[in-house]
């Protein structure tokens, strides 16, 4: 089928079902371009809370429907392709993080958001790469945090913050962010000389030291749209690009490395947005009791991002 006719099919199932699509930066560029919201993870929960559709049609990966499933108990929650799992999130365990708690008892528990409900439920708050830092400083005294799964957001918190911050688990890691390697940076900056460097915080800590702004996926859309610099590389997942190409058509900009790539994130496509409309299958449902246990540290983050 034409997209354009599948396009138009979305359109009007989303109408007759009263749905909502929100779809991550990362997505195919053709997906971003028939959401009603797309953004990352802090982006998705908002509107995930504000909206007053019946049904949510969720183009990421796992732990983000799982999201917004807790946030909306109610409503219908569906992914389009249900094999698109986050490895980072399965890189958290909950006997992990009993185990750390129980080493760490004067510890708070911070958690990134790219984990699944257990394992929030155990956490005293969660936090996006966006507002990571923001949320560590906000909270309790001076009591360490037990931070986990990623260890590029983990060391960027901690150098920033004075803060003791007990990473969790020390292998935890986005497998694409990962691949971004200093080499790959440095022979970039040599090709494009006095461009602006930005990245997202999930990359190594030897990337991060050389960028000029580390941010989340929007925090790094906002920068370059706003910034006077024409010309930027990117050192993040490469669908990125296509965002930030819409919010700054006039600007240039250089992938770090063209191999930076989440296939995860590129599973749903139109045809699985429309039978997903259709069929409302693929339907994410969190049982209540951890769901009401997941919510609370969410919560907390909205409260503690004012």
């Amino acid at each position: 089928m034409e997209p354009k006719k599948i396009v138009d099919r979305i359109e009007r199932l989303k109408r007759e079902k009263n749905a909502i699509i929100l779809a991550h930066n990362y997505e195919r560029p053709e997906v971003v371009d028939i959401a009603d919201v797309v953004g990352g993870s802090a982006s998705l929960t908002r509107a995930a809370l504000d909206t007053s559709a019946d049904m949510i049609i969720v183009c990421g990966v796992d732990f983000m429907a799982e999201t917004v499933a807790v946030l909306n108990p109610d409503k219908k929650v569906i992914m389009p392709d249900r094999g698109a799992v986050c490895p980072m999130a399965q890189q958290l365990f909950a006997e992990d993080l009993l185990e750390a708690k129980k080493k760490n008892p004067d510890a708070e528990v911070l958690l990134y958001m790219n984990t699944y409900a257990k394992a929030k439920t155990l956490a005293d708050c969660v936090c996006t790469s966006g507002n990571a830092l923001r949320i560590a400083e906000k909270m309790d005294g001076g009591s360490p945090i037990i931070f986990g799964p990623d260890r590029g957001l983990s060391y960027y918190v901690s150098k920033r913050t004075t803060k003791e911050i007990i990473t969790i688990p020390e292998y935890g890691y986005c497998p694409v962010h990962h691949q971004i390697a200093l080499e790959d940076l440095l022979k970039a900056k040599k090709e494009h000389p006095g461009v602006k460097v930005v990245g997202h915080p999930e990359c190594t800590p030897e990337v991060q030291d050389q960028m000029d702004y580390i941010g989340s996926t929007s925090g790094i859309v906002a920068y370059c749209r706003d910034a006077d610099e024409a010309e930027f590389l990117v050192a993040a997942e490469v669908g990125l690009m296509h965002m930030l190409k819409k919010e700054a058509p006039d600007k240039t900009f250089y992938p770090v490395s063209n191999t930076t790539v989440c296939t995860l994130m590129k599973m749903p496509t139109l045809m699985k947005v429309e039978e997903a409309l259709e069929k409302e299958k693929q339907r994410i449902v969190v049982p209540k009791e951890i769901a009401a246990e997941a919510r609370r540290p969410i919560e907390r983050m909205l409260e503690l991002s004012l």
